[in-house]
């Protein structure tokens, strides 16, 4: 019990990230074989990475320490952005979690639109400050009323939002910046399934930074590597706080210069991934708009016992209970291969119509 009294009371307040289930989980839950799952909960690419990454990957030495430098040329390249505004980290999270030591602390605040991807929350208990959240259902006035709290350290925002699809347009994204002096995260992961970014506006903005993933249209989830686009002086200071080679390694970087090396193999499968989205918008007419990889459908029953039923017929989905103010009764999916999105469809035609 005296071991306890050394945590930190911090983490009282700490729910644990709830990521999707796994193969191997469902295959010993319910003894179905892993080759008939269909796993749909985790917004992974279904399509995989580029095969110049394997090449890359057999060939990295792994007696050697990471030489980030090439990584972040290609980043830049990719992006138009100077190498001195690219930040790097072990997925998404990596960068925020590096990012946000350098604003957040104890009687700071970040303000956080719910439902949406739920380390905003972590990284800012973590970080001893208080999340604020704010109903994205109550639109862009209600968050603005919080914009100028002078205790106001970051702003989270996700575009295409997860869990629920919809993006901020450009219009909406510049109020915010503008009104706050906090930094405001613009989270992209999910932009390359969406019509437009919003990374130029980094140029313009000195409290804006733009954060990106290698795990989503890249197909590079098993990889670990995320990257931001930062005005300088924010870049300088990450790169003080990062840990050593900013948390990557020999493959991770090899895999990254392959994947950017290789765009066209990326643009191929995520038009794939968006036609399969549409195609199945079409056909729910429960599911929300999205600009992801991934469908927002609301439930009549209770989103766990649709998830649920969905397993023991080996097919994984997201119960959106976990993502706070999203309700019980939403389910996300992830666009698949067509025949994986056939499976889905086949199952929740069965238990939700």
């Amino acid at each position: 019990m005296e071991r306890y009294s050394k945590l930190r009371a911090v983490l009282a307040d700490l729910k644990p990230y709830v990521a999707g289930k796994g193969i191997e989980e469902i295959s010993r839950r319910y003894g179905i074989p892993p080759e008939r799952i269909v796993k749909l909960g985790s917004n992974e690419n279904p399509y995989g990475p580029s095969p110049e990454v394997k090449k890359a990957i057999a060939q990295a030495p792994l007696n050697l320490y990471p030489e980030t430098d090439s990584l972040i040329r290609s980043i830049a390249s990719y992006t138009g952005f100077h190498e001195d505004q690219v930040l790097v980290g072990s997925g998404m999270d990596g960068v925020i979690d590096t990012l946000s030591r350098l604003f957040l602390e104890s009687g700071v605040r970040s303000l956080i639109p719910t439902p949406t991807f739920s380390f905003y929350e972590i990284v800012t208990i973590l970080c001893g400050a208080e999340p604020l959240f704010v109903k994205r259902s109550h639109g862009l006035s209600h968050l603005r009323e919080h914009l100028s709290d002078e205790k106001l350290g970051m702003v989270f925002i996700c575009s295409p939002n997860n869990p629920t699809g919809e993006v901020m347009g450009e219009d909406e994204i510049r109020s915010i910046v503008e009104s706050t002096d906090a930094i405001v995260f613009l989270d992209e992961a999910y932009v390359e399934f969406a019509e437009r970014s919003m990374i130029d506006l980094v140029n313009e903005y000195d409290n804006l930074v733009v954060g990106r993933t290698m795990s989503k249209a890249f197909g590079l989830a098993g990889i670990r590597l995320g990257y931001a686009i930062a005005p300088s002086w924010i870049a300088e200071e990450y790169r003080k706080a990062a840990p050593p080679f900013f948390g990557l390694t020999t493959t991770s970087v090899a895999a990254g210069i392959a994947a950017l090396s290789d765009v066209e193999y990326m643009l191929r499968s995520v038009d794939l991934i968006k036609a399969e989205r549409e195609r199945m918008l079409s056909e729910i007419v429960e599911a929300s708009p999205s600009w992801g990889n991934f469908l927002y459908i609301e439930t009549a029953e209770r989103s766990d016992v649709i998830t649920e039923r969905m397993l023991r017929r080996g097919v994984i989905v997201r119960d959106c209970r976990s993502f706070r103010d999203a309700g019980d009764h939403h389910i996300r999916v992830t666009v698949g291969t067509p025949e994986q999105n056939v499976r889905f469809l086949e199952a929740y035609r069965e238990l939700c119509l």
